[in-house]
């Protein structure tokens, strides 16, 4: 996990800007429900909505804009349509997919049992290996990470993600697929390279 940047300086996310409906009802999931603290809040001018920040730990913020006109959410397109393990978790090119708010590997099952409790609907815990099927109902020494995903009030899908492991290069093993779903071998492993049409 500490590969460096040799073009910039990342000091991690800012802030991830997403659109809400109801700012009232994004407040209290956010704040009530996850214990997020409200940091900042704008109306923005000219009665153009509204734009309130929740702080996610590590000096990032998590973003919300309400805007009086926006357009309904369409799952499956701008968003996973299902949560992991219960349909179809696809979206749209340039659509944000899901974030992964990272927590403690020793607090995730305290974490995952305390979502339960306040009534949020989450899927069964993946720990996620390098198995065939990359997610195992038990911990084991593969596993690297550990999630649950849950949606909010608006069908953004939400994970806790608890890393379990150290990267090293081994675990950048695949070539990137290109937009005509061929491989573009070589790129990444430095086996059989192709170049780019």
């Amino acid at each position: 996990m500490a590969a460096a940047n040799s073009e910039f300086e990342f000091c991690g996310v800012n802030h991830l800007a997403l659109v809400c409906k109801d700012m009232a009802r994004t407040v209290e999931f956010y704040r009530d429900t996850l214990g997020m603290p409200l940091v900042k809040t704008l109306d923005l001018p000219g009665g153009r909505g509204q734009h309130f920040f929740f702080d996610i730990g590590n000096g990032d913020s998590l973003a919300f804009f309400w805007f009086p006109n926006a357009p309904e959410a369409v799952p499956g397109i701008s968003a996973p349509e299902a949560l992991p393990t219960r349909g179809n978790f696809m979206s749209a090119h340039g659509s944000m997919n899901h974030i992964a708010i990272n927590v403690r590997a020793e607090k995730f099952d305290e974490y995952y049992q305390r979502l339960v409790d306040k009534g949020v609907e989450v899927t069964p815990i993946l720990n996620h290996d390098n198995s065939p099927t990359q997610s195992s109902p038990e911990m084991n020494d593969d596993v690297y990470v550990r999630s649950v995903y849950f949606f909010d009030p608006d069908g953004v899908c939400l994970e806790f993600a608890a890393w379990t492991k150290t990267f090293d290069e081994s675990d950048v093993a695949h070539d990137p697929v290109q937009a005509d779903g061929t491989k573009r071998e070589g790129f990444i492993t430095g086996r059989n390279p192709v170049p780019a049409e």
